[in-house]
């Protein structure tokens, strides 16, 4: 993983490091956008497989003779160093973490607002 200064030992922000907005992102982070339930510190993962059901988004269609009705499981992407590898997803369909926070806000509902959502992101930006 790529130097992260701002983290402790434990994969936690050093609050004398980190800026207001990152503090506001970890909280965030491990608290109402439910991240860290499957991205556990301090590698960001938990190395598990886990389904989104994003199928509940969009109706099953054709594409080249195959039905296209989910996604199906996906394996728990390391968040450390996640500055460092755009696009995101395992699909890399999510252009930015901007996106990726959207994303997630939308198929988990969590109805974070604008400041919380770039907070969250400048958390990610510090892994």
């Amino acid at each position: 993983f790529p130097p992260a200064p701002k983290l402790d030992l434990f994969g936690r922000l050093d609050p004398s490091k980190a800026t207001e907005s990152e503090l506001r992102g970890e909280e965030l982070f491990f608290g109402k956008a439910k991240c860290s339930i499957c991205h556990v510190p301090p590698y960001y993962t938990d190395n598990l497989m886990h389904n989104l059901q994003t199928e509940r988004f969009y109706s099953a269609q054709m594409i080249n003779g195959r039905v296209a009705a989910a996604d199906g499981p996906i394996k728990t992407f390391p968040l450390r160093g996640i500055k460092e590898s755009p696009p995101y997803l395992h699909d890399e369909r999510l252009l930015t973490l901007d996106d990726t926070v959207e994303f997630f806000n939308l198929v988990l509902g969590l109805k974070l607002g604008a400041e919380e959502k770039q907070d969250l992101v400048a958390f990610m930006l510090a892994l």
